[in-house]
C-alpha cells in the first residue's frame, strides 16, 4: 500500500495487513473505517477475543501445538510436567489437562504460554492405559481406562485446579484400552469396541453427575481399540483403531444430539492406532499413532462433509499413544 493515505499527507504510516480475524493476528498501522470494513467483509480483519484455533496433543512426548485452520506442521510447545503414556485429554478454551497414563497424576498446561506443564490434582482411581477424555468450557471427564474400577467416569472443574470427583459408572469395563471420545457443549460419547458382538457408544450429560446411558453401536468394523474421537458441536467422529493384529484407517461419525449408530466417514491416509484426535469448529485432525511404525502422519477433514483424510503435515517428533485437546472443539462453541 501507499504511504499516502490521507488528505494533506498527514498521516502516513504503511499499515500492516492483516493475515486473519484471529485476536492474535493484528493489524498495526492506521486504517480507514473503509478499509477495515473491506477487510471485515473478507473475514480477514481481527477481532478481540476470536482466539486462534490451536490443536495441542502429548503426553507420551513434550506437547506439540497444530494451527489448525492453514496446512503445516506441529512445533514443540514446552514440556510435560511428566511424560506419560496413554493419557486421557480435555480443554477449555485456555487450558488443557491430560491424565493417568499409569498413575493418578493430572497435569495441566495452559495454553497462553509455551512454558513447563504443572500438577494440577489426581484422580479418584489411578490409570494404567487411557479410557475417553472429554469436556465442556467448564468441566472435564475421564472416563473408563485399565485401573479398578475399569468402568470408573471422574471429572474436574477445569479452572481450578484440584482432584477429580466421582461422576458415576460407564455400563461394562470395555471401555478400558484407548476409547474413542468427544463431546458437544453439554453431552460427551465415548465407545469401544471388544469384540464383533460388543460395539458399544455410550453417552453422559456433562452438567450432572451420574451414570452413561445407550447411545448406540459401531459399525463397519469389529474389534477395535486404541482409536482417537474429534468433535465439533454438532458431529463426533472416531478415526483409526487397532483389533490386535491389524490396524484399521475407519473414519466414522454421529451427530452428537441424537442417539443412533455410526455412519460412514471416510479413510485415513494411512491406517493406524493409538492415534490423538483434535477439533476446532469446523476441521478435524488426527495426529501421530502407530502402524507397526510409530509414524508422524497428520491428516485432517472437514468435518460438516464426509470424504477421505488428507495430509496436514508432520508432527514434530514420531509419537504415539498420544492424546490430544484444542483450545476450540465442540464442548465449548
Amino acid at each position: 500500500m501507499s504511504d499516502k493515505r490521507y488528505l494533506g499527507n498527514i498521516i502516513t504510516p504503511t499499515p500492516t495487513e492483516p493475515s486473519g480475524p484471529y485476536q492474535d493476528g493484528a493489524a498495526p498501522g492506521v486504517w480507514s473505517l473503509a478499509e477495515a470494513f473491506a477487510y471485515t467483509k473478507a473475514g480477514l480483519w481481527p477481532t478481540a477475543g476470536n482466539a486462534a484455533p490451536y490443536a495441542f496433543n502429548g503426553m507420551r512426548s513434550n506437547p506439540m501445538r497444530i494451527f489448525i485452520p492453514s496446512l503445516g506442521n506441529a512445533v514443540s510447545w514446552g514440556s510435560a510436567y511428566s511424560t506419560r503414556q496413554a493419557t486421557m485429554a480435555c480443554s477449555s478454551s485456555t487450558r488443557g489437562l491430560w491424565a493417568g497414563g499409569g498413575d493418578n497424576v493430572i497435569q495441566l498446561v495452559e495454553f497462553a504460554t509455551s512454558g513447563s506443564g504443572a500438577d494440577f490434582g489426581d484422580l479418584v482411581y489411578s490409570k494404567v492405559t487411557a479410557g475417553g477424555g472429554f469436556g465442556s468450557a467448564t468441566r472435564g471427564i475421564f472416563a473408563g481406562g485399565q485401573g479398578d474400577p475399569r468402568n470408573s467416569i471422574q471429572y474436574v472443574t477445569i479452572a481450578s485446579a484440584g482432584n477429580a470427583t466421582d461422576f458415576g459408572d460407564l455400563s461394562t469395563d470395555d471401555f478400558s484400552d484407548g476409547s474413542g471420545a468427544f463431546a458437544s457443549t453439554t453431552r460427551g460419547v465415548i465407545a469401544e469396541s471388544t469384540n464383533a458382538n460388543n460395539n458399544r457408544i455410550e453417552y453422559v450429560t456433562i452438567a450432572s453427575a451420574g451414570n452413561s446411558s445407550s447411545f448406540g453401536e459401531l459399525t463397519g468394523v469389529t474389534d477395535r481399540r486404541q482409536f482417537c474421537g474429534a468433535s465439533n458441536s454438532t458431529r463426533g467422529l472416531f478415526a483409526g483403531g487397532w483389533n490386535g493384529s491389524s490396524s484399521h484407517n475407519i473414519i466414522d461419525f454421529v451427530t452428537i444430539a441424537s442417539a443412533g449408530n455410526t455412519t460412514d466417514f471416510g479413510n485415513l491416509t494411512l491406517a493406524r492406532h493409538s492415534l490423538a484426535g483434535s477439533a476446532s469448529t469446523t476441521r478435524a485432525l488426527f495426529q501421530g499413532g502407530s502402524t507397526g511404525t510409530i509414524r508422524n502422519t497428520i491428516d485432517y477433514v472437514e468435518i460438516a462433509s464426509t470424504g477421505n483424510a488428507a495430509d496436514f503435515g508432520d508432527l514434530a517428533s514420531t509419537s504415539y499413544e498420544l492424546s490430544g485437546c484444542s483450545n476450540s472443539h465442540g464442548g465449548l462453541a
